[in-house]
């Protein structure tokens, strides 16, 4: 077996890696370790909990204890399935901030600024405004990747926009066009009541042309002969060739798992292992990177949240509807409304993302003992906190240790205290007078500085963005694992391209950033010019300085 490009899994970079190569008239294998992603637990929008859940198509990862969380281990779920992470997440499209990428940039990955990456979102998207506002010039109109709205038929989405607007920040019909910061509608990855992960936007029109496959399988490492990557070992199946690269695209916690494997790594950590070294590369594993968040709950005083649904006749009545008509509540992951704020004054652009749902709910499918009841999901932006990726041993089939270190810079606990007493501000606001009850959680009783931080210790959790771990910047960087084209330092005919690569995160869900990612590495794979540089200007806070809304 043997392709022009291999490219190691089937997630949201490599599967809009393998759509464009494959277009270009290369032949492209994808090997993709899960399996399929039919029936209603994926496809179903907001049947979201179940699929992340599910062994079949999770790796089922865990951190190690984190120290600073109390010695919890956190979840870290990533798709084991056609599409990945994008076919078992919760559907929510942010491309990041303008700024995101300019730092990018000026921190060595050049090509990569918010000029530069821009085209390619509008590449890459299918935008449906739903008569929700926006500025379309902004926006794609006819990428493979449909980005839609919720209906926000519920009275909450539209009461914690206004709550925002009441409690005097910026509103914005688009946090994906020209400004970001503000309070406004939510967009998904749903295309006519279904998940549109990277699986069906990408990957199964290419293997529709003769020259993309699809093979099932662990890869245990990349083969590499006299310093160039000549394909990849398969469990149980021996090798599989590539004639021009290999292409490792199979998240920011196995690949570096794949790279350390084959010898490219911090070489004291892969000596321990007894792992032949082919190239010294401390940044593999290194900079790991996630968002971490908690649920601000509140109680209902009305009986209008999407708990009304949660009987299991309930549920059976939902999917039934959306199994015959593709429509109503399971035709959307119901994170319907958003807002990306400032912490404070001097802060130049939003370091704190809101998802508001209408329904007090945990990801593991776990309602408020309340019944009915709305929740924010609040947490920081940029945290300064950072982990690591390590091998557990040499053996591909053990799961690579997973230290975040969540929470263990004081700035951290800073920021995050922010986040928890703007939330409640927001909450108080007359606009959800109608609505509020009482606080579920934290719970008023909890004030003080201490108060906050043992409940932030108890209660946060990941937003399941890690990132980081191989990052991309100027080849002559130590740090660098790649170069700005996604080109492994050290090796030839190798690459990453996914959100390992990203030097920082950015602000928001990540699903967006890493089909990006993917579409303007398959340029650089290609060796065509760039997409040509955008002109536009993201809004930013005129008084950013003085103002922190």
């Amino acid at each position: 077996m043997e392709a022009d490009f291999v490219i190691v899994g089937a997630g949201s970079a490599g599967c809009a890696m393998a759509y464009r190569l494959s277009e270009a008239g290369a032949s492209v294998l994808v090997i993709e370790h899960g399996g399929t992603d039919a029936g209603p637990f994926i496809q179903m929008p907001a049947a979201l909990s179940y699929p992340m859940n599910m062994a079949r198509y999770d790796w089922g990862y865990r951190s190690e204890p984190e120290p600073h969380l109390g010695n919890r281990e956190l979840a870290c779920p990533r798709g084991k399935v056609i599409g990945g992470s994008s076919s078992i997440n919760g559907m929510v499209y942010v491309r990041g901030h303008a700024m995101d990428y300019d730092h990018w940039s000026e921190s060595g990955a050049r090509g990569w600024s918010y000029a530069d990456v821009l085209p390619y979102f509008q590449r890459m998207e299918s935008w449906h405004d739903g008569g929700h506002g926006g500025d379309p010039s902004w926006r794609g109109t006819d990428g493979p990747l449909h980005v839609t709205r919720g209906t926000r038929e519920n009275p909450l989405h539209a009461a914690f926009v206004d709550a925002g607007r009441q409690a005097g920040y910026q509103v914005t019909d688009d946090y994906n066009g020209g400004q970001q910061e503000g309070f406004g509608p939510m967009e998904q990855t749903v295309w006519k009541g279904r998940r549109w992960s990277a699986a069906n936007a990408y990957l199964k029109p290419a293997l529709k042309r003769d020259n993309c496959d699809l093979v099932r399988g662990l890869v245990t490492r990349v083969i590499i002969e006299d310093g160039r990557a000549t394909g990849v070992e398969l469990a149980g199946r021996g090798p599989i060739k590539a004639r021009r690269e290999v292409i490792l695209a199979a998240s920011s916690i196995n690949s570096p798992k794949i790279l350390m494997l084959s010898g490219i790594g911090p070489a004291a950590h892969l000596a321990e292992h007894g792992i032949p070294l082919i190239a010294d590369r401390p940044g593999v594993g290194a900079n790991l990177q996630d968002h971490l968040e908690v649920y601000v709950q509140m109680a209902a005083s009305q009986p209008i949240t999407l708990y009304k649904y949660w009987s299991l006749l309930g549920k059976a009545r939902v999917g039934a509807q959306w199994l015959l008509t593709g429509k109503g509540p399971g035709a959307s992951n119901q994170f319907e409304s958003a807002a990306f704020i400032r912490s404070r004054a001097g802060v130049k652009y939003p370091d704190i993302q809101y998802h508001f749902l209408p329904i007090a709910v945990r990801y593991d499918g776990q309602a408020a003992a309340e019944g009915h009841g709305f929740q924010a999901h609040v947490g920081p932006m940029r945290a300064k906190s950072r982990g690591r990726v390590r091998l557990r041993s040499g053996n591909a089939e053990d799961a690579p240790v997973i230290r975040f270190n969540y929470m263990s810079h004081p700035d951290d606990w800073t920021d995050f205290r922010a986040c928890l007493r703007l939330t409640r501000e927001i909450f108080a606001q007359e606009a959800f007078k109608p609505y509020v009850k009482h606080e579920i959680q934290p719970g008023a009783a909890l004030q003080s500085d201490a108060d906050l931080d043992g409940f932030i210790r108890d209660h946060a959790e990941s937003a399941y963005h890690p990132c980081g771990t191989c990052r991309m910047g100027a080849a002559t960087d130590p740090r660098s694992v790649v170069d700005p084209e996604g080109r492994v330092i050290g090796v030839d005919g190798l690459r990453v391209a996914d959100s390992s690569v990203f030097p920082r995160i950015t602000n928001g869900n990540l699903n967006g950033p890493s089909i990006m990612t993917g579409e303007k590495m398959a340029d650089h794979v290609l060796g065509r010019d760039p997409l040509p540089k955008s002109n536009r200007r993201a809004w930013i806070h005129p008084d950013w300085q003085h103002a922190q809304r």
